[in-house]
């Protein structure tokens, strides 16, 4: 297979020495009292600043955290982020009080080759999201040439991840091109059987990549809450499990084209752990997961539904894996996703986890480092999976 990165503008593409670089991470970070409660995507990001600072560049860092809609948020600044990034890398590490404007212009001014400084958040703006000329044009100004890193961005079009790139010399992070190195296999060359499981809250957010990806995935695995759509669109009893009812007639159509097509197949729960209440104190119940009773919801896929998927897994040569199972934030509903993680783990087929809330739940369980790739992209995962054009990869070609 060709190197896939090959076709990207990289670090090694630009002149970094005594260099102002623009650097768009993904610092969207969990905070806690006040202070980062998980670092995962900090220290993804090191590799490509610590390469900037050691080859003489003046490091600018810009995020978004949150969505603050806008308008400056207190909560949502990124000071407790500065303050983490600081404990991680060897050089001086300067966070400014906004991302554009003459202070924050007379400030870079002072910044010296081989440090850092990281700007406020860009969501305090509304050209941020608009991706507004002026805007990022603003940013650019600051600037010399662009490096983006923040993968879970790419298929965004927003001012500090595309419209910078319209105005500087712009190059992928180290980051970007561990993503595509790491998720190309099961677009390009993936080996069969190509096992798909599809999890999460929303059939909404997950019914383009199953249109998507169906030619070319040999079997999906639903769970989660999105699978009580699909037993509800076949008629079943699914009691007060979350449904969303606008999605019915295209997962019925979806389910018809399988079914006609007989090349794919997909396979829904056959029990599912249900209680009357989200939460840890109430009674639990496993239950035939096309009969739940009524005023009963459906929060994790049970025991039967767990022994079959873990069999399917075993045989898989490919697997990606977007979404939880359950709700295992909650000690009473994490079996799912834990056990699965396990087979997925134990697997010997080459093993994709999307980012967002399936990586959080890897990474809970210690499993991360047995997966050949953990994205930390969600939606930016699940688009490259099936094969979309991405907007701020796609500016970063060579030819572009």
């Amino acid at each position: 297979m060709i190197d896939p990165t090959s076709q990207y503008r990289t670090l090694e593409d630009l002149e970094l020495d005594g260099k102002r670089v623009l650097v768009r991470v993904d610092f969207n970070v969990p905070l806690e009292g006040g202070e980062v409660a998980n670092d995962n995507r900090i220290r993804s990001a090191l590799p490509t600043i610590n390469y900037l600072t050691e080859n003489g560049a003046k490091v600018i860092l810009t995020s978004h955290l949150g969505r603050p809609g806008g308008e400056v948020q207190e909560d949502l600044r990124l000071d407790p982020v500065g303050k983490r990034l600081g404990e991680l890398v060897e050089t001086k590490v300067t966070k400014l009080d906004d991302c554009i404007g003459p202070e924050v212009e007379a400030e870079l001014e002072e910044l010296e080759s081989g440090e850092i400084a990281l700007l406020e958040n860009t969501r305090f703006h509304p050209g941020e999201k608009a991706n507004d000329e002026e805007f990022y044009g603003q940013l650019a100004d600051l600037a010399d040439v662009f490096v983006s890193d923040a993968f879970g961005m790419v298929h965004r079009k927003h001012s500090s991840n595309y419209g910078v790139a319209t105005k500087l010399p712009a190059a992928a992070g180290k980051l970007i091109l561990q993503e595509i190195e790491g998720l190309t296999p099961a677009v390009e060359s993936p080996e069969h059987p190509f096992v798909a499981i599809i999890g999460g809250k929303k059939a909404s957010s997950k019914i383009g990549a199953l249109w998507d990806m169906v030619e070319r995935v040999d079997k999906f695995l639903i769970g989660g809450a999105l699978a009580f759509t699909f037993l509800h669109a076949q008629g079943h009893i699914v009691g007060d499990s979350l449904i969303e009812e606008s999605m019915v007639n295209e997962v019925r159509d979806f389910l018809d084209k399988v079914s006609d097509d007989r090349k794919t197949e997909v396979m829904l729960p056959e029990d599912a752990k249900v209680s009357q209440e989200f939460s840890e104190e109430g009674e639990v119940r496993t239950v035939d997961a096309k009969k739940i009773p009524p005023d009963w919801m459906g929060i994790d896929i049970g025991p039967a539904t767990i022994e079959k998927y873990s069999n399917e897994i075993e045989s898989a040569k490919t697997l990606v894996w977007a979404g939880p199972l359950g709700g295992f934030e909650l000690q009473p509903f994490q079996a799912g996703t834990r056990e699965v993680a396990e087979a997925v783990a134990d697997s010997s087929g080459y093993r994709i986890i999307g980012g967002g809330e399936t990586g959080a739940a890897i990474t809970q369980f210690g499993l991360a480092d047995q997966m050949d790739h953990v994205s930390t992209g969600g939606g930016a995962c699940l688009g490259f999976l099936r094969g979309k054009e991405l907007p701020a990869l796609e500016i970063l070609k060579v030819n572009s």
